[in-house]
């Protein structure tokens, strides 16, 4: 799509004004002073969310154990609300666990090796915590992960090639793990190809969603992968420690969850207390203990402002906003040494630029110190998110200008290279 910018605040100005999701950055705390471009990271608090957690802690306050009575079903709740995010069936989703307890969730349920087949497809460039589960499962199951983990690796520390994860796809791998959007590079793979491919050849697949959902629409109806998980603390905002969510096909309802737990038994006879697991054969069946309620209210205030809007809008103006950075970058900040390391094509890009620069650390620093809030992720990547609900252009603009003058001024060289605990 052909975008046509200006590189001066008043074009800035005319975009804000022209913005139709304008009025949504009044239901966050968006803080005066300080522009944030974290919130591929974690999002900013919402009004929506803090209402929906007071609500919860008056249910708590006025009811006490008789609350269940409301709200026994209230992780099946939030996943109806989730569902629409990527187009899934209601029964397939639920919010429970982690990111990684979910994980480990599904691989335990659906990684049946044999002899013939017992790998694991996986990519090199995927965060960290999905390799870890991987690698705790085969072991698990009895394997060496340095044998049974098959990795694709990427070529350039950037991108992952999906015809290279297609040609990877031999006769022993027995299911695969990937990335939708890539936390570094932002790029975006293809679900729809490397998920028919893999089951063409008999593999089952799943998807880690975390820098997808509420960023990018998806269409699990259409792609139907066996599985997926992710977060809710970055674009979802619900908050830091907020409950993840899972999703898997109906198809494997009939599966046993591989790690079991009382709160995904059958609803008929779960207080009879049996010590005999009987499964619910929907996603609400995968939970494992008793639902985190006052970490998952906010979520529920969340997806209401997702659901008011529609992915659609959401994704239209992320991808105008993310443009506008970009070809600010190009037109004020490529003589500095800055360079665009994500893929600029609208159907690759994620929510977030990958700004690349050799010092990129300490630039983030003094990013910090001029009350804007960057990312920083190994070796020279400044990850910036404007988020469409609360980023303006002008917050874009004058980011740009301060990265100017950073470089300009050589702002940086006053920080130090080395690396604090939180980067």
């Amino acid at each position: 799509m052909k975008r046509v910018f200006q590189t001066d605040l008043a074009f800035a100005k005319e975009m804000d004004e022209k913005d139709p999701l304008k009025n949504i950055r009044d239901r966050f705390y968006v803080q005066p002073g300080e522009i944030y471009m974290d919130g591929n990271s974690l999002g900013l608090a919402s009004k929506d969310a803090e209402k929906a957690l007071l609500n919860m802690m008056d249910i708590w306050k006025k009811e006490g154990i008789k609350l269940w009575d409301g709200l026994f079903h209230y992780a099946g709740k939030l996943g109806e609300l989730s569902a629409p995010l990527i187009n899934a069936y209601p029964d397939e989703v639920v919010i429970t666990g982690s990111t990684t307890i979910n994980i480990h969730q599904c691989i335990s349920t659906l990684y049946k090796p044999t002899r013939e087949r017992y790998k694991i497809l996986v990519d090199d460039l995927n965060f960290p915590t999905d390799r870890y589960a991987i690698d705790s499962q085969v072991r698990l199951k009895g394997y060496d992960p340095t044998d049974a983990i098959k990795v694709v690796n990427s070529t350039d520390g950037r991108l992952i090639d999906e015809a290279a994860v297609i040609e990877a796809m031999t006769d022993d791998v027995a299911i695969i793990l990937l990335p939708t959007v890539l936390y570094r590079s932002s790029q975006i793979l293809d679900m729809k190809r490397v998920t028919e491919a893999a089951h063409q050849r008999g593999i089952l697949i799943g998807w880690d969603l975390c820098h997808a959902i509420g960023a990018i629409p998806m269409d699990f109806k259409d792609v139907a992968p066996d599985f997926a998980i992710w977060c809710t603390y970055k674009y979802l905002s619900a908050g830091p420690g907020s409950i993840a969510g899972l999703y898997m096909n109906r198809k494997h309802f009939n599966e046993t969850p591989g790690l079991a737990g009382w709160w995904g038994n059958k609803d008929d006879t779960q207080f009879e207390l049996k010590h005999e697991f009987e499964h619910q054969k929907d996603a609400s069946g995968w939970q494992i203990g008793s639902p985190s309620f006052l970490a998952m209210a906010p979520l529920e205030g969340t997806l209401t402002i997702f659901n008011e809007v529609g992915m659609d809008k959401i994704r239209a103006k992320s991808l105008s906003i993310t443009a506008f950075l970009m070809y600010l970058i190009d037109e004020k900040l490529a003589k500095y040494g800055y360079a665009v390391g994500n893929p600029r094509e609208d159907s690759k890009r994620g929510g977030h630029v990958c700004l690349e620069h050799e010092e990129a650390y300490r630039i983030c620093k003094a990013l910090k110190e001029a009350n804007i809030i960057p990312d920083f992720r190994e070796p020279n990547v400044i990850r910036l998110a404007p988020i469409a609900l609360y980023n303006t252009y002008e917050e874009v603009y004058t980011l740009v200008e301060t990265l100017d003058e950073i470089a300009s001024n050589k702002k940086y060289e006053k920080f130090s290279k080395q690396r604090t605990l939180v980067v």
